[in-house]
């Protein structure tokens, strides 16, 4: 797999850029901001990309969507219970920055278990509700794109509308930790981590 993490926006979001190294076919997991160096780095794994996965609706993962967009005529696919975000400034937290968001459309919405495919890869659909009501991760191999549910040491945010600790909890240990094996966990922010040691580590999961 072609993987590269381009961190973008004041938030330092984690966005992917991942490709199929057999067909160049790729996608853009969670562009954040900053949609000229993200398509700087397109040109630069030469990639054709398909799709733009967002692990959930919230500004600081989707504020690139539209350059993106229009570079690649790429499809936005994000969560059913998600999608609405993208069309609300409240919703998606983007009315309290400045910078109003409320006229993305998602392509196609997603649902627990879909599978994306790029190519030769596999990318399976996890919905992880607590973050958000919509938020998923993404497991391709021995890959697990978290989005912002699963941080090294720690969990994401759950003070938002829509949020639930309960819900994240439950996501992370029934969703996320019955994965065996050395799986490397990559995050919506901050540094990569592994299912193992969040199991052995992390606070919030003891």
């Amino acid at each position: 797999m072609i993987l590269k993490k381009v961190v973008v926006s004041v938030y330092e979001t984690n966005c992917y850029i991942v490709g199929c190294p057999d067909t160049r076919l790729g996608a853009v997991i969670d562009p954040g901001d900053d949609g000229d160096y993200i398509i700087d780095q397109i040109k630069r794994v030469e990639l054709d990309i398909k799709y733009i996965i967002l692990t959930h609706g919230h500004i600081d993962h989707i504020n690139a969507v539209s350059d993106i967009k229009n570079f690649s005529g790429a499809d936005v696919l994000i969560h059913e219970k998600d999608k609405e975000m993208l069309t609300s400034s409240f919703g998606n937290l983007s009315a309290f920055t400045g910078n109003t968001i409320s006229q993305l459309k998602a392509d196609k919405v997603l649902n627990d278990g879909d599978e994306i495919k790029v190519g030769n890869l596999t990318f399976q659909v996890i919905h992880t509700p607590g973050h958000t009501p919509g938020s998923i991760c993404l497991k391709t191999g021995d890959y697990i794109f978290s989005g912002d549910t699963l941080f090294a040491g720690s969990i994401g945010r759950t003070d938002f509308p829509g949020g639930s600790y309960r819900d994240i909890i439950r996501s992370i240990k029934e969703k996320l930790m019955i994965f065996e094996g050395d799986i490397l966990v990559l995050p919506g922010h901050g540094p990569e981590t592994t299912l193992e040691n969040e199991k052995i580590f992390n606070p919030f999961l003891r």
